[in-house]
């Protein structure tokens, strides 16, 4: 009999496999669905940034010189007059009702403003942590690489001044010192670290000759740069690490806990394949770990996860000379 549990942000969670925010994860039906199929926690679909302020605008313009002052919003606690910000409360209120495993709140955000607010009604309806999925896309020529990488700092300080529930960060690979980065944050105020985020990515339509959307969902192949991070890392940072992207199968999920993660996200593949490979991909981990002789996920996370190479940098171009230079 093998043990699937593990602790993931200081939560207890039954095996590390988790529904990652998507639109599969907005309703009470699909998250009890979930459930019943398996899997150790969900993360919500992200609620934007955009849609709190949009929602909280016209309370704010109605203020006068006490603009943007949430405190005094909070004070005579506001109404929230459109749907989507009570239905999200809502949802996260009538889970906790239905399911026993965590539920993770998102919020989508790429600026450090006052929606942080929001972030305790989330924690006033029930959630048992929350995922802020950043990404600071450096177009803005005038910010330096410092400048960008601050916003990550300054968004956690200001959730985490909020709330006493766990908060993992979702960030994408785009830093000029990655490493550093994601190092640093971990001795933040989060519990946890989700790599990598699949941000957008355009195409160009030839024919009609614009700009066009590519895949919204993730290749099988797509989880390399993950686990190459997750095992970079792993044992060095002071937050669980998490893998998205890419992870459609039972031998990944192996991988990306060999190598360090602690959690594994899936959203891709419960869309191509539905519910039901949950209960395929958690058989399949047990029957590779009994073949294996391990007991538990804490016998065998992290063995291969690159914590006592001493240069990093050397390891990897060793391999590159061994892997391109004996291709024939």
């Amino acid at each position: 009999m093998t043990n699937l549990n593990v602790s993931y942000l200081g939560l207890n969670l039954k095996n590390p496999l988790i529904a990652g925010s998507c639109g599969l994860t907005n309703s009470i039906e699909n998250l009890k669905a979930l459930e019943e199929a398996g899997v150790g926690a969900i993360v919500l679909k992200s609620i934007f940034e955009e849609e709190i302020y949009l929602e909280f605008a016209h309370e704010f313009r109605k203020l006068g010189p006490m603009d943007n002052n949430l405190e005094f919003l909070d004070y005579y606690d506001y109404q929230i007059k459109k749907d989507n910000l009570k239905n999200y409360l809502s949802l996260i209120a009538e889970a906790k009702k239905e399911l026993s495993i965590p539920i993770i709140a998102s919020i989508n955000c790429s600026t450090a403003q006052e929606w942080a607010f929001f972030a305790k009604k989330v924690e006033d309806a029930g959630a048992d942590a929350i995922e802020l999925n950043i990404f600071v896309l450096p177009t803005n020529l005038s910010q330096t690489s410092y400048d960008n990488e601050s916003m990550y700092f300054d968004i956690v300080s200001r959730v985490s001044s909020k709330i006493k529930i766990p908060i993992s960060l979702k960030i994408s690979s785009y830093f000029s010192n990655l490493g550093a980065i994601i190092r640093d944050l971990s001795f933040s105020e989060i519990k946890g670290l989700v790599l990598f985020n699949k941000s957008y990515s355009p195409d160009v339509d030839i024919i009609e000759q614009k700009i066009t959307g590519s895949d919204v969902l993730s290749k099988s192949t797509d989880y390399k740069l993950t686990l190459r991070w997750i095992a970079l890392m792993a044992n060095r940072v002071n937050s669980d690490l998490s893998a998205s992207t890419g992870i459609h199968d039972w031998e990944t999920v192996i991988k990306m806990l060999l190598v360090g993660a602690t959690t594994v996200q899936i959203v891709s593949a419960l869309y191509k394949d539905s519910f039901s490979i949950i209960p395929t991909i958690l058989q399949d981990m047990s029957q590779w770990m009994v073949q294996n002789g391990y007991e538990s996920i804490s016998d065998f996370r992290g063995k291969l996860s690159m914590d006592n190479t001493t240069n990093l940098a050397e390891f990897e171009r060793v391999q590159f000379m061994r892997t391109f230079g004996e291709h024939k």
